[in-house]
């Protein structure tokens, strides 16, 4: 039946949260229903709340979380009521063009870049006053409960702590992956990471992971290279210490440029200097950080002519279904850490707070 349950609702763009009581519609076919046990704040819910990324209100934000299933939909086999879940915003229908190709990890059936704010059938599963409420990226996670598409969800280890392991569900998969899935970091390389929040710091902890010599930490806010260094970048740098452009300072730095960039901020001008930064001729560039909606990038094509390669990496390039278990377990493993990128943990209720030290770098 329908739950209710308190959610942090969106009302419009550039207003606070609104804690909100909402309904909850059980499960459809090939559906879960998920008590959200934890959940963390990424700055690509925030581009809703100021606009950079387009979404239809009021809508149900978050998409990096972890939970225990409360019940299921008639036809889902893979996952019971009781099973430790994280959902996921990259789906993995298995079926689409992406899914059953080897080299990609976007399946169809997500919903990055477009406006939907639907289930797949179309309709929604929260009511708040009356009024539908939107989904957001499949996975809606600002809520004490949420419902999710089969292929939207995966199972982890039952002893898995769900307030660390939440962060596979975007942050720590997306960075981590972009150096060991995307851009395939190999030992001894220098690689640049412009960008320390916990993506950033993640990318950081992926180019060590894949044995780089130099890894290069760049941000305009300094308190942020303590912990850069402690998860392994061996210089930082502050783009504000100096007259001359980034790039330029950067080629300087390493002699031809460095063999990895990656771009973890969203910001078009950063997105065309990590890609000057890297060698000049088998250099390759990774865009990490969602880019602002309407914007387009101007650059000079010889700087791909001479044969750098420019890619993009959505989740790491991970086939979230497959891979999200596995690195739940390399975790409980101690294959790397998660603590490090998370800095405060407060009650649902202050979710306004925590938007708030994520906007002052905190």
């Amino acid at each position: 039946q329908v739950i209710k349950c308190k959610a942090a609702v969106m009302w419009e763009a550039n207003k606070p949260f609104s804690i909100e009581e909402v309904e909850v519609a059980p499960p459809k076919a090939h559906e879960v229903r998920i008590k959200i046990v934890a959940t963390g704040i990424c700055r690509s819910d925030d581009h809703v709340v100021t606009g950079c990324m387009v979404m239809p209100f009021p809508i149900i934000l978050g998409h990096e979380a972890a939970g225990v299933v409360e019940s299921v939909g008639q036809g889902v086999t893979s996952i019971k009521p009781g099973d430790k879940v994280i959902p996921l915003f990259v789906p993995q229908c298995g079926e689409c063009s992406s899914c059953l190709s080897t080299k990609g990890n976007l399946c169809s059936k997500n919903h990055i870049g477009s406006a939907a704010g639907f289930m797949p059938d179309g309709t929604c599963r929260f009511t708040c006053k009356g009024k539908a409420i939107h989904h957001f990226l499949g996975t809606s996670t600002f809520t004490e409960y949420t419902v999710v598409h089969e292929f939207a969800v995966a199972k982890i280890d039952s002893a898995a702590p769900l307030e660390k392991v939440c962060l596979i569900g975007c942050g720590f998969s997306t960075g981590y992956g972009a150096a060991v899935q995307t851009a395939k970091v190999e030992p001894g390389s220098t690689c640049v990471i412009f960008g320390l929040g916990g993506v950033g710091l993640s990318v950081v902890m992926g180019c060590k992971a894949a044995g780089a010599s130099r890894i290069i930490a760049v941000d305009i806010n300094s308190d942020k290279f303590a912990k850069a260094k402690e998860l392994g970048a061996t210089d930082c740098v502050n783009p504000t210490d100096f007259k001359k452009p980034i790039h330029e300072v950067l080629i300087e730095m390493t002699g031809n440029g460095v063999d990895y960039s990656f771009e973890v901020i969203g910001r078009t001008e950063t997105m065309a200097a990590a890609l000057a930064c890297c060698q000049y001729n088998y250099g390759v560039s990774v865009i990490v950080g969602v880019p602002p909606a309407a914007q387009k990038i101007t650059f000079d094509p010889m700087l791909l002519f001479t044969g750098r390669t420019w890619k993009g990496s959505v989740f790491g390039g991970w086939k979230s279904k497959d891979s999200v278990p596995k690195l739940v377990a390399d975790y409980m493993k101690k294959k790397f850490v998660l603590d490090p990128l998370i800095t405060h943990t407060l009650p649902f209720t202050k979710i306004n707070e925590g938007f708030d030290l994520l906007r002052t770098g905190k």
